[in-house]
């Protein structure tokens, strides 16, 4: 765009967004590093981007939109075509008679506009737009994938038939119609940011199910003469035996799609009516998370932060399969990878690459199991010890070893909560004076939904929710202590019962895709392991007098972090209830 940094200056100058020392500052920056004044400004965050664009339309004298919350019918957004959208980052948004609105990060683009002009033959009027209101529109593309399978299907029916000859399956898996209708199974898998796919052969057709924000949501049905093909493609891709059909077989792919790299791991299974394919999407170009974006606050990540600096013990991370386990360890590893240390792994399977760090994947049919890899790793000189999972005394054995001799080792383990850990070690073998003086902390979570910031409804309880929480929960307590917690101490006054608390419950919206939830957090119960709690250890304390003593120290139980976060408006009561029932 022809904004001149001076006139920007200016501009800004008589609005007063950016106080006077830091604008010429940056103005100076600008024109010493041949940079615009915008990017300066966003850069050292002076400025938000929506404020900033306000005012380029301002200068231009072009109209403005913000779209980051509009939904845009199919007809009119495949008036500009998707490869030139994401090209020239321009995308169609409305039309009156033969006006077309199209709403562009630079407006004196004509070539652009000029291009669709010709195409479309209609007059095209042109609006400046933020960045992110381009790459939302641009998901929207793809919201129509259902009618896009069945156009593959229907053109291709003909084409694709059930091949029973090994001789024929690699033949299908190249053919055109399969591929097009993996990729495109991949393609919306991807951009509806699911965590698996479920490929399920039945008895007349093939089941296709992606699991979203940790819920298995039926995406589409395909017709059965496409079954062959798309396991004979899926093997091809994961480099697995295309005639191997009676026993289960792993395997994993990578693909890179719009500057992000994806990992696929897939694990195919023998079942009555073919073979079930189930692939966990892996994200390889996702930005590290931080404790904070997980969901940990307040005391919880105080405690975390400390003992992960410690030189030598155990970090212990429980909860169910599925809870982000792995992930709370990767996050712990990516903070403590630095180039002084050598962090070593034993993984089943390893999840993410990570750079510095050196991941073994067990193979327990070689004799190589987590003890084993273990006992190898530390003759590798390690600092830093990550055993995927303490599954038996052996491992456990080890890993406490480890611990005493001057490593800081991460583990996970099955157990419903904090204090039922360490009695489990002790079930499982070991000698309650080691497992005091070796465990740092442990750390229980559960994964929640998190509500959709556009459509979340607050609400306040009524009598008979409040009757059903009751029955589950002592309540009472659990206001006590939310109303001494940091996170929630100014929202909850001093005279308020739970009738008076605002919650909030999901709604649904295009954003959300009806669902009411986007993304996900943690809820967790941390629980350090302070001189009075390795006396009690030692003496073979019960977990409920763990947790007693805990409590009493500030420890929040997962139920007492999920209110928390209901009344914070991160989720809902619905979600806390469905994920901490046991």
């Amino acid at each position: 765009m022809r904004i001149e940094n001076a006139q920007l200056r200016e501009f800004i100058k008589d609005s007063g967004m950016v106080g006077e020392k830091e604008l010429e500052e940056s103005f100076k920056e600008a024109q010493d590093s041949k940079k615009k004044l915008g990017e300066v400004l966003l850069e050292k965050k002076l400025i938000d981007e929506m404020k900033l664009r306000k005012l380029y339309a301002y200068i231009l004298g072009v109209p403005f939109v913000d779209l980051s919350k509009e939904v845009i019918s199919s007809e009119i957004l495949q008036i500009v075509p998707e490869p030139i959208a994401k090209k020239y980052k321009i995308v169609a948004f409305e039309k009156n008679g033969q006006e077309l609105k199209v709403a562009m990060i630079n407006p004196e683009d004509m070539q652009t506009i000029d291009f669709i002009r010709k195409k479309t033959g209609l007059k095209i009027i042109s609006c400046l737009t933020t960045e992110e209101s381009i790459e939302i529109v641009l998901k929207q593309y793809s919201q129509s994938l259902k009618a896009e399978f069945g156009d593959i299907i229907n053109k291709n029916a003909s084409e694709i038939s059930e091949k029973g000859e090994e001789e024929d399956l690699e033949k299908i898996a190249q053919g055109l119609p399969i591929i097009r209708i993996v990729d495109t199974l991949i393609k919306h898998a991807i951009l509806q940011e699911a965590s698996d796919i479920h490929i399920e052969p039945d008895e007349k057709e093939v089941r296709i199910r992606y699991r979203i924000d940790g819920i298995l949501h039926e995406a589409m049905t395909l017709p059965k003469q496409v079954r062959d093909g798309i396991i004979a493609r899926i093997k091809v891709l994961s480099n697995l035996k295309l005639d191997e059909h009676r026993i289960p077989q792993d395997g994993r792919f990578k693909i890179e799609k719009d500057g992000s790299k994806i990992s696929f791991r897939v694990s195919i299974l023998p079942i009555f009516d073919g073979e079930k394919i189930v692939m966990r999407l892996l994200n390889e170009s996702s930005k590290g998370l931080t404790m904070e974006s997980m969901g940990l606050m307040g005391q919880a990540l105080e405690i975390i932060h400390k003992e992960i600096k410690r030189p030598n013990g155990m970090i212990l991370v429980t909860g169910p399969t599925g809870s982000g386990k792995t992930t709370t360890l990767y996050t712990i590893m990516d903070i403590l990878n630095v180039p002084e240390v050598n962090i070593s792994t034993v993984e089943d399977p390893v999840e993410y690459r990570m750079v510095r760090i050196n991941q073994t994947q067990i193979f327990p049919k070689v004799g190589l199991t987590f003890a084993a890899g273990l006992r190898s790793l530390l003759r590798q000189d390690p600092d830093i010890i990550m055993v995927g999972e303490i599954r038996d005394k052996e491992t456990m054995e080890m890993a406490i070893q480890a611990a005493m001799t001057g490593h800081l080792v991460l583990s996970t383990l099955h157990t419903n909560s904090a204090a039922g850990t360490l009695p489990r070690l002790i079930d499982m073998g070991a000698e309650p004076f080691l497992v005091a003086s070796t465990a740092n902390v442990i750390i229980a979570q559960r994964l929640i939904r998190k509500l959709c910031n556009d459509c979340k409804q607050e609400y306040k309880l009524e009598k008979k929710e409040l009757e059903t929480l009751r029955n589950n929960y002592d309540m009472d307590k659990i206001l006590e202590v939310l109303r001494k917690t940091e996170a929630t101490k100014n929202i909850i006054k001093e005279k308020d019962n739970w009738e008076d608390i605002n919650f909030y419950k999901a709604s649904g919206c295009g954003q959300c895709g009806k669902e009411g939830y986007h993304g996900r957090n943690g809820i967790f119960e941390v629980l350090e392991v302070d001189e009075e709690i390795r006396k009690m250890i030692s003496q073979n304390e019960s977990a409920e007098a763990l947790e007693k003593k805990a409590k009493e120290k500030g420890m929040l139980t997962m139920i007492e972090d999920g209110f928390a976060k209901a009344i914070l408006g991160i989720t809902s009561v619905e979600e806390i209830l469905r994920v901490t029932k046991e």
